[in-house]
């Protein structure tokens, strides 16, 4: 098939604005989860993992001066404000034109704006703001995208999800360019909802760990800007080498027991990128730190022959994004191969899964020539996908 590169990309969590900021909090061991004592998200203190708002501003006032756009900044929500910055950031060193007809845009976010469920936002913004169409269209009239965006909200898997189809667009012939965007914002409603199921932690996450107690919510936005142009240039290329989902058919928010369902995802995407287990350099895992998706993270990267290969979470740096973790995830782990570095999987020490996994320590130097994304999500979806140097 039609190989696909990404060209450049955008990080946006509570460590930086650009993907090169979060590489440096990364390699410096920066944690952005802290205590928050904010009444309006919850009525006890709980550890998070937020995005600037006063930085977020200031980035967003450039977004408006570059597009030379008359709106008021009020007239934006927060969310949408993130894909703004991310998306022009992402851009702004490419020659990717998305007024272009061969351009396509993917939106992948599980909750939207949601925020504007609380009372006291209700007379901000239109009633249809709440819809994901609307976002969407928000988002494509801002840049003067040329086609609809096509939105993916799939729980948490919804970022990989995204690029894989961003992906097969472009194989297809159908578009030249994509670009991927992700993201999602942490309200009342959010939170509630994760308490609801005793889900979070009262310290920062530990993946894969013997003590972990549960995940941290994180803000974030991510943004790839992919290409099946065959004049790609720059050393080396990253191309996107296979991806596959899965569903556990299990249980609406618990993982399969045996992590053969996602076993069955890695697979099938090693089987497209025609690769052996021995080749995988390193896996970002999903990594949740709560005590069944470790678990069965654990049991299904075993079996598929991968308990030996370098594997990291991102969530103890920066909380679980939800609809941005698989952009933000990604962009990350292709930054580990392109400058073969892999980073310490933070709140790690002792092992407190079923099955070996060579979890990352220290941050290290290792000659990387590939790398596995996996990530799961409430109705048992899994999704698999492959990056790899040309």
């Amino acid at each position: 098939m039609k190989p696909v590169y990404i060209l450049n990309d955008n990080i946006i969590t509570s460590l930086g604005f650009s993907t090169n900021e979060n590489l440096s909090a990364l390699e410096n061991g920066t944690i952005g989860i802290h205590l928050v004592n904010d009444p309006a998200l919850s009525p006890n203190p709980v550890q998070l993992s937020l995005i600037d708002t006063m930085q977020l501003n200031l980035k967003f006032s450039d977004a408006l001066s570059f597009y030379q756009k008359t709106n008021p900044a009020g007239s934006f929500t927060r969310l949408e404000k993130f894909f703004i910055v991310s998306i022009h950031d992402a851009l702004k060193n490419s020659d990717v034109d998305p007024q272009h007809s061969k351009t396509l845009l993917v939106i992948s976010t599980t909750k939207g704006n949601i925020d504007l469920l609380e009372q006291h936002k209700q007379t901000l913004f239109s009633h249809k703001r709440l819809y994901l169409w609307e976002l969407g269209r928000i988002i494509q009239d801002f840049f003067g995208f040329a086609n609809a965006p096509v939105i993916i909200s799939n729980a948490c898997i919804s970022g990989v999800v995204a690029i894989m189809t961003a992906t097969r667009f472009l194989q297809s012939g159908a578009y030249d360019h994509a670009v991927v965007t992700g993201g999602d914002i942490i309200s009342e409603f959010v939170i509630s909802g994760f308490q609801s199921f005793q889900a979070l932690s009262p310290n920062p996450c530990k993946p894969f760990d013997i003590n972990r107690t549960g995940l941290s919510l994180g803000e974030g936005c991510g943004t790839m800007v992919i290409s099946a142009r065959s004049d790609i240039q720059g050393t080396p290329r990253i191309r996107v080498a296979g991806a596959a989902t899965s569903n556990d058919a299990n249980h609406i928010s618990g993982p399969s027991r045996t992590g053969e369902e996602l076993s069955s995802a890695i697979n099938q995407t090693m089987t497209q990128a025609m690769v052996t287990p021995r080749e995988i350099g390193y896996i970002s895992a999903h990594g949740t730190a709560t005590p069944f998706n470790d678990e069965m993270e654990s049991k299904a990267i075993g079996l598929s022959g991968l308990s030996h290969v370098p594997v990291n979470s991102f969530k103890g740096y920066w909380g679980h994004t939800l609809g941005a973790a698989g952009l933000v995830e990604s962009i990350a782990a292709v930054s580990s191969i392109r400058n073969n570095i892999l980073y310490r999987s933070a709140g790690f020490e002792s092992s407190g899964v079923p099955e070996p996994l060579n979890v990352i320590l220290t941050t290290r130097q290792a000659e990387l020539n590939s790398c596995l994304k996996t990530a799961s999500g409430f109705g048992g979806c899994n999704a698999a996908i492959l990056y790899q140097k040309d």
